[in-house]
């Protein structure tokens, strides 16, 4: 079951990407010439998150999740070793701010491709479909978020998921917003909120954690289409050359294997059920 899903993801990202048409090819040996990253350079810059299970996850130093894996293969193809990279913190907040400020030189951070990000910011990918759905006590009644009236829904600074809950679905529920989903998650075990909204990957990876195992679960009802982008500055030359490694890495297995491992313990699959993203350019 899980292969068969996977594999229905895997499709719809090597066909977004075979269709992109992302304009520009930056060099590949040593990492191009866009998004600060020279050709030849010691170092590239990847912004990640650090407190996201199964996704970006700093561990004292050492740095795991699927995200992470996307990024050390992408890197690899750009002509970097796994040395060379240096990880870099990014919250969904700063993510903008940091590009346009040349702090990374590419961010893999469950960054969901937007209009209105697109403003500011190009993109690469998509490299993953995911679903936004609701974190919820493992007793709830909550079951989707039309329940949400009148209750308290928290997502972190800087994320779209909330809002788009109060304006597409509960006008009357109240918004809290916390630095990171691990505070949002103690708020719920408190029972100062009802749930929490983001990706259900990332929901997923919460509920799973040792500390929280029993307590919660995903409401598996996904209401939108999240995908996932590498952000990159505006005008990078990078695009075309990042979107060719991710599309390698989906063709040699390395793409599912990933995710396979990132999820191993986790009871999540990938809603194989979204529709392919429509390719987006980079520019």
């Amino acid at each position: 079951m899980r292969t068969t899903r996977y594999g229905a993801l895997a499709m719809a990202a090597a066909a977004a990407l075979t269709l992109s048409a992302c304009g520009g090819g930056g060099e590949t040996e040593g990492g191009g010439e866009g998004g600060g990253a020279e050709a030849g350079g010691e170092t590239i810059r990847v912004g990640i998150k650090f407190d996201q299970p199964g996704l970006g996850f700093d561990e004292g130093g050492s740095y795991s999740g699927f995200d992470v894996d996307v990024a050390k293969y992408v890197a690899g193809e750009l002509g970097y070793t796994e040395e060379q990279i240096e990880f870099v913190e990014s919250p969904s907040a700063n993510r903008e701010n940091m590009l346009a400020n040349e702090q990374v030189d590419m961010i893999f951070a469950t960054y969901s491709i937007t209009d209105t990000r697109k403003e500011t910011v190009d993109f690469a990918g998509p490299y993953f479909i995911a679903g936004q759905d609701l974190l919820v006590a493992a007793d709830s009644d909550i079951s989707g978020p039309d329940d949400l009236n009148g209750r308290n829904l928290c997502s972190v600074t800087g994320s779209t998921s909330a809002q788009r809950v109060k304006d597409e679905f509960a006008e009357d529920v109240n918004l809290i917003e916390q630095p990171g989903y691990a505070e949002c998650v103690s708020l719920m075990g408190s029972g100062q909120i009802d749930a929490v909204t983001t990706d259900d990957i990332i929901l997923a990876g919460l509920a799973a954690q040792e500390s929280n195992q029993g307590q919660f679960k995903v409401v598996g009802n996904p209401f939108s289409e999240e995908r996932y982008g590498v952000g990159l500055t505006k005008g990078s030359e990078l695009c075309s050359d990042i979107n060719a490694a991710i599309e390698k890495m989906i063709e040699e297995g390395a793409w599912e294997e990933a995710l396979a491992n990132n999820l191993e313990g986790v009871d999540y699959e990938p809603n194989a059920e979204l529709n392919p993203p429509t390719p987006d350019d980079c520019a």
